[in-house]
């Protein structure tokens, strides 16, 4: 277990806004982190097609648990998203969707961060696809 495991768990997912879109710790792992997002109507834009805000959301939280999870917890005090790219590949439907953050990059102070967002079931068709640029120091 990191250090960092109740910052990733109560002061990035487990923020105001993180629970209001029902996010939750899936899994922590060094460079790796998984976060679910709880399927209600509060966060859909038509019918059961979760909106594409609260998607990218769960990505930029998903992205920031990852950089932070990995950070040594002497050297780093702050961060923030600097860069953020998102490709919708299909719609989120009626279910949990889980963002799967892996760090590519660690830098001096900017890392590269690929998300990747799907149902509940791996081998379900990505909803979708990101990468997130993090600056932390």
């Amino acid at each position: 277990m990191s250090s960092m495991e109740p910052l990733v768990r109560d002061f990035i997912v487990g923020t105001a806004f993180g629970k209001m879109l029902g996010m939750s710790v899936e899994a922590l792992e060094q460079e790796r982190v998984a976060i679910r997002m709880s399927f209600r109507p509060e966060i859909t834009t038509y019918g059961e097609v979760v909106h594409g805000g609260a998607i990218a959301s769960l990505i930029d939280v998903a992205a920031t648990a990852a950089v932070w999870y990995g950070a040594d917890p002497e050297k780093v005090t702050r961060g923030a998203t600097v860069g953020f790219t998102v490709n919708y590949l299909t719609a989120g439907r009626g279910k949990d969707l889980i963002a799967d953050a892996r760090v590519i990059n660690r830098g001096k102070s900017l890392c590269g961060v690929e998300v990747k967002v799907r149902g509940e079931v791996e081998s379900e068709a990505l909803v979708a696809s990101a990468l997130v640029t993090y600056k932390i120091d």
